[in-house]
């Protein structure tokens, strides 16, 4: 063993220093299941003074390092290139909740606390912890705040940074940045917290936040709506949102060949319309008001809307397990698409304006490239976010069709930047985006990520090779 591991042996225990391949092979390998890298070690502090120490001793010894929440990104960021020089940094075990201040509606946690936990302590304090995530039962706290993730709530409370109020980080020198501030209001200098929120690793270690509280809505009410087409649904989007303001929780669009796929790889749920229709979108109203008011108020708003001709047709939930029924129709698409087979990913965002146009501008420009590619689009249209995915043809096999994704991604990309789009969402750049971002960002913009990345991080050991790539002459689509 080297005198390096052996020193993290003395600082953190041997127990929780991994360098077998088969004991480190969860923790190098992609939560796609496409890339499976390489590292010296995995080390699990248990606290933030140990990650302190384990920061200060990779300086010292000129380690990389790959910090790891739950593992569950789909951009290469949490997991370490091929050359094994690095460790993987795991935060499992920095798993307290510290505080749950109800008055203050907040409650600080540390980074490797799992979203569903979160979520569950808040409810036991009569609280709501908005973030949704499909990967709630197995993603961090401090994974979430680190790619800004945002989920199906977004429209009405944020995305994690507008949920966090303070943070606690290891810097790339060792030390403890202690920020964990539960203020609304704090105009004391540079926001050092959004910094690091979003930075994937690349900057700092996030090893605990103070997040916001809710309080919990006395009433939910869930309806999937059948439409001809997506100006349809920005106009019921419109319509909702100016009649039921912040009530409105969720907007969730998909389209036809999405529910197909649900229903064609997951029989057992049944038919919610007897028919099909080219779009549909699940709207979710919560309230402070009563059940019977909110269910009553949703009601006359999709009655207007249907006798208007907006909607096609409407099912209103009748009960929480008719909501979660529903809800199994969004949330099962991507699964129903990896059983399908391999497809070409896009988190995208375009202005709610644009998304009409986008998708009908784009899969014109994709079909004519790749006659009867299948498009798998869906997402948050409230916050303008889609998942954009294309499936090959169905005659063509996948590994062929893969072949092409460059040229696909280019396709998609620079539409996205045509539509003053953003090529990541909510999934973050990790290595998977960190060339693509140089064709769509400004050279100053680069340079000022650059800078600040120099600053934090002179000697480059915080997660080496994600988000900010080599930059290339002549590449800005600017």
């Amino acid at each position: 063993m080297s005198p390096f591991l052996h020193l993290c042996q003395q600082t953190i225990g041997a127990n929780y220093v991994l360098s077998e391949q088969d004991e480190m092979l969860t923790y190098l390998t992609d939560q796609r299941q496409r890339e499976v890298g390489k590292a010296l070690a995995v080390l699990s502090p248990a606290n933030s003074e140990e990650v302190a120490a384990l920061v200060r001793l990779c300086a010292e010894h000129q380690i990389a390092i790959v910090p790891q929440g739950g593992n569950t990104g789909l951009v290469l960021g949490s997991i370490p290139d091929q050359s094994g020089n690095s460790i993987v940094l795991s935060l499992k075990r920095l798993k307290r909740i510290r505080k749950i201040d109800a008055a203050n509606n907040t409650m600080t946690v540390e980074a490797g606390c799992l979203l569903a936990e979160v979520q569950a302590a808040a409810q036991g304090a009569d609280r709501l912890y908005p973030l949704s995530l499909a990967s709630e039962g197995s993603c961090t706290i401090g994974g979430n705040l680190a790619t800004n993730a945002g989920g199906t709530a977004v429209l009405r409370y944020g995305n994690a940074r507008e949920l966090c109020l303070g943070l606690e980080v290891v810097t790339a020198a060792g030390e403890i940045w202690d920020g964990l501030r539960a203020l609304r209001k704090d105009n004391t200098g540079y926001d050092l917290r959004d910094l690091f929120i979003g930075s994937e690793g690349t900057l700092g270690i996030i090893t605990a936040a103070v997040i916001k509280l809710f309080p919990i809505p006395k009433s939910e009410v869930t309806a999937l709506i059948a439409l001809a087409d997506v100006n349809a649904a920005l106009g019921l989007l419109s319509l909702v949102q100016e009649h039921t303001g912040a009530s409105l929780t969720g907007f969730e669009l998909f389209s036809d060949f999405c529910l197909q796929l649900v229903h064609k790889h997951f029989a057992e749920l049944p038919k919610i319309f007897s028919r099909s229709h080219p779009q549909y979108v699940l709207i979710e109203l919560s309230s402070s008001e009563t059940q019977e008011h909110t269910r009553t108020q949703l009601e006359n708003l999709l009655a207007s809307a249907l006798q208007s001709g907006l909607i096609l047709d409407v099912v209103i939930a009748n009960s929480l397990s008719q909501a979660a029924a529903i809800w199994k129709f969004r949330e099962l698409i991507s699964s129903a698409q990896a059983r399908e087979g391999k497809n070409i990913k896009h988190d995208i965002s375009i202005p709610v304006s644009q998304i009409a146009t986008f998708i009908s501008a784009t899969d014109t420009l994709l079909q004519t490239a790749f006659p009867a590619c299948r498009m798998v689009c869906f997402g948050h249209l409230g916050d303008g976010n889609l998942h954009y995915n294309v499936s090959p043809p169905a005659h063509q096999h996948a590994n062929d069709f893969l072949l092409a994704q460059a040229q696909v991604n280019r396709i998609v990309h620079d539409s996205v930047h045509r539509h003053h789009g953003s090529i990541s969402a909510e999934h973050g750049i990790g290595a998977l985006k960190k060339e693509e971002i140089l064709l769509y960002k400004s050279p100053l913009e680069i340079r000022l990520m650059q800078a600040i990345k120099e600053a934090l991080d002179p000697h480059q050991l915080m997660n080496p090779g994600k988000v900010i790539g080599v930059r290339h002459e002549t590449t800005s689509l600017d």
